[in-house]
């Protein structure tokens, strides 16, 4: 299940938002979402877990935490063909 990572302190690393994740179970991939032209966070990330049930355990624990100034807003990420129409 991939999950959509929003309103993310930009200073987060890859590595610190793979840590949060897999304590809920395995993970796929982890990617923090950079700016081309400024190479910095975009503020939102992707991850994707192998295990639905596993997903849905992180998405419950990490939605509503706060992270520096800002709280995780964690969802299912929407494939682009849902969101085309």
């Amino acid at each position: 299940m991939k999950l959509l990572i929003r309103n993310l302190d930009r200073s987060i690393s890859e590595a610190a938002l793979l840590a949060m994740f897999e304590k809920h179970g395995a993970v796929q991939y982890c990617t923090v979402v950079i700016d081309k032209k400024t190479s910095e966070s975009k503020g939102f990330a992707f991850v994707e877990m192998s295990k639905v049930g596993e997903a849905k355990a992180a998405m419950q624990a990490l939605n509503g935490i706060k992270i520096g100034d800002n709280k995780l807003r964690v969802k299912k990420a929407e494939s682009r063909s849902e969101n085309q129409d």
